[in-house]
């Protein structure tokens, strides 16, 4: 029987997000990521064959978590703080998770997914699929409630979070409270218009 392993898949994550946040990607080694987590070096690759797969499993790991607050907010889309809701949970996901943030901000080729396995490549792309599902439920669902067209909805759930959110996350500082009541203050005027 062999020992029980001492560290976790998510403790190796969270060494690679901060190790990303705080040197992009090439600071995100096996052995970086195996040190960062207090661990032996051998010990990140019962959990990780290669760097391929620590990459690809911080993306899933960071995309999926934001993604599901996201899409928990909207809900079905089917109102206007619905959609304020939403797009604020962009503002407070990385309020609260800053280095994942600068995860989401570098963007998905930043992990290199050419190297990925098929199944991670199948993962980002359910994944994917599930958010332009709805999205465009709230392309169809708030034109007719607010008068917006969809470039609106997208414009607003999408385009305006991401903007400002980036604007502190690609300089390494976190999104101060003040950039969830632009966010908000900006999404309702455009989509109430």
């Amino acid at each position: 029987m062999g020992r029980p392993a001492t560290h976790t898949t998510q403790q190796f994550l969270d060494a690679a997000t901060k190790l990303f946040a705080d040197g992009g990607a090439r600071a995100v080694t096996m052995a970086a990521t195996a040190k960062a987590a207090g661990a032996p070096n051998g010990s990140i690759y019962h959990r990780f064959p290669d760097r391929p797969a620590l990459l690809s499993a911080l993306w899933l790991s960071t995309v999926g978590d934001f993604q599901d607050t996201f899409t928990q907010a909207l809900g079905d889309a089917t109102t206007l703080d619905a959609a304020v809701e939403a797009a604020t949970s962009v503002v407070h996901w990385c309020r609260k998770h800053p280095d994942g943030g600068r995860v989401l901000d570098a963007g998905k080729q930043a992990f290199g997914p050419a190297d990925w396995s098929p199944e991670a490549r199948k993962a980002v792309a359910e994944g994917e699929t599930d958010l332009r599902k709805a999205l465009k439920a709230a392309t169809v669902n708030l034109p007719p409630l607010t008068g917006c067209t969809g470039e609106d909805v997208v414009l607003a759930l999408v385009e305006i979070p991401r903007a400002v959110v980036h604007r502190y996350l690609s300089t390494g500082r976190t999104p101060p409270p003040k950039a969830v009541t632009l966010v908000e203050r900006a999404v309702r005027k455009l989509l109430s218009a």
